[in-house]
């Protein structure tokens, strides 16, 4: 495949993360050394951007305003959630011809590995050269080919601190505890929060994933057997749980421009499970809820450096492969080469349609029960998150 030579176009879409602008500057310093890009540009808002050619150029910026973006959450090029339909994308690639765009690097999960994809083949059909690559990120972690996402790896630090934390305060004063995390189809997050389990006893007592159906009654009664066990209990519940059924347990009737059902977004859910517990269990009972929300993608200061340093070699890596002439379009996923203090990762690239549209759930090894996850999840999640804060508490020695 010859090489090709022209601008190159950056945007990012769906949920930012703490890390995506690591992905960003990685991008932005590898065009900016390659001869095949002459200049970089930014579309403010992904791909809503593009259309309306709301374009800024990134080759003006300074190394110190790029490394500063780069420790900063959230999308510095603001994002959007928007599905194009093919007369959108058929709009966006004239842009792109108009300002001789030849790279285009989209930041984002499968709704816009989905983009990249369609974009791809109306260029293909139409004839005109152009290297699209998506550049993974998500919270979620449910991209499928790679072995995890960045952005996962530091949203799993704050869930597992965040759990520490509360477990602390439910061990303080004790009584029932819920707290939702973000995961709709998958519980890769959720499930993180098993890492704040460092003695015996500690929470969460209880681990409730969309891998697994749902329902009250059996909830109800996890919650009573472990109150009695513990004298407290405190529990991790995903968004995204749902009946035997498939639907979830509370949404708010709505949907995204990708036809996913909108859930809560607000306490409705913890709000909803506290009160089927006071209702079957006491209303005497001490239980509060709270949900975690935007907190857990955005939480600035508190990153894995593991995590910030995979997410920059992503976008890095897409720029090798799209200006190395040896594949025209793709996506970048991680390969493990190790774990434990081995941990180690690869970068390679896929194609559009191997990650578009589809997610990845939680293997049934890691999981555990009805209610768990398994050693094999702590393992695996162990590298990606890193040093967490170590908890003490006293020994209790009796009086004599």
């Amino acid at each position: 495949m010859p090489s090709l030579t022209g601008n190159a176009l950056i945007g990012q879409s769906g949920g930012p993360t703490t890390v995506i602008n690591q992905s960003l500057v990685g991008l932005i310093e590898e065009c900016v050394a390659s001869d095949s890009i002459r200049h970089v540009y930014g579309a403010v808002q992904g791909i809503k951007g593009v259309l309306e050619e709301n374009l800024i150029d990134l080759g003006r910026e300074s190394k110190e305003t790029l490394e500063a973006v780069a420790n900063t959450p959230c999308a510095g090029l603001r994002s959007v959630r928007m599905k194009p339909t093919r007369e959108q994308c058929e709009q966006a690639l004239q842009v792109l011809k108009k300002h001789d765009v030849r790279y285009f690097f989209y930041i984002g999960g499968n709704d816009s590995a989905e983009t990249a994809h369609i974009l791809n083949q109306i260029a293909v059909e139409e004839g005109y050269d152009v290297r699209l690559f998506h550049v993974p990120k998500t919270i979620d972690n449910d991209l499928r080919v790679t072995d995890h996402c960045p952005g996962f790896g530091s949203a799993a630090k704050f869930v597992a601190s965040a759990f520490m934390g509360d477990n602390q305060d439910n061990r303080s004063l004790p009584g029932i505890k819920i707290d939702v995390v973000m995961g709709r189809h998958a519980g890769w997050l959720t499930a993180a929060s098993a890492l704040a389990r460092q003695n015996e006893g500690d929470g969460p007592h209880l681990i409730y994933l969309p891998e697994r159906d749902f329902t009250v009654e059996a909830f109800v009664g996890d919650v009573e057997r472990m109150y009695k066990q513990h004298g407290r209990c405190l529990i991790a519940v995903s968004e995204g749980v749902h009946g035997p059924g498939g639907a979830p347990l509370i949404t708010s009737g709505e949907k995204d421009s990708h036809g996913n059902i909108q859930l809560s977004g607000t306490g409705a859910l913890g709000d909803f499970l506290a009160g089927e517990i006071k209702s079957s269990l006491g209303s005497k009972l001490r239980v509060r809820a709270d949900t975690f929300g935007y907190l857990q993608r955005s939480f600035a200061g508190y990153v894995s450096e593991v995590d910030a340093h995979e997410a920059r070699e992503v976008g890095r890596t897409a720029v090798r492969q799209a200006t190395s002439g040896n594949v025209p379009h793709g996506s970048i996923y991680i390969r493990r080469t190790g774990n434990g203090s081995e941990y180690g990762a690869e970068f390679d690239v896929t194609e559009l349609k191997n990650v578009a549209k589809d997610t990845r759930d939680l293997p049934e090894e890691y999981l555990s029960g009805s209610n768990d996850v398994s050693a094999a999840f702590l393992e695996y999640v162990r590298p990606l998150v890193g040093t967490l804060p170590v908890t003490g508490q006293l020994s209790d020695f009796p009086i004599g």
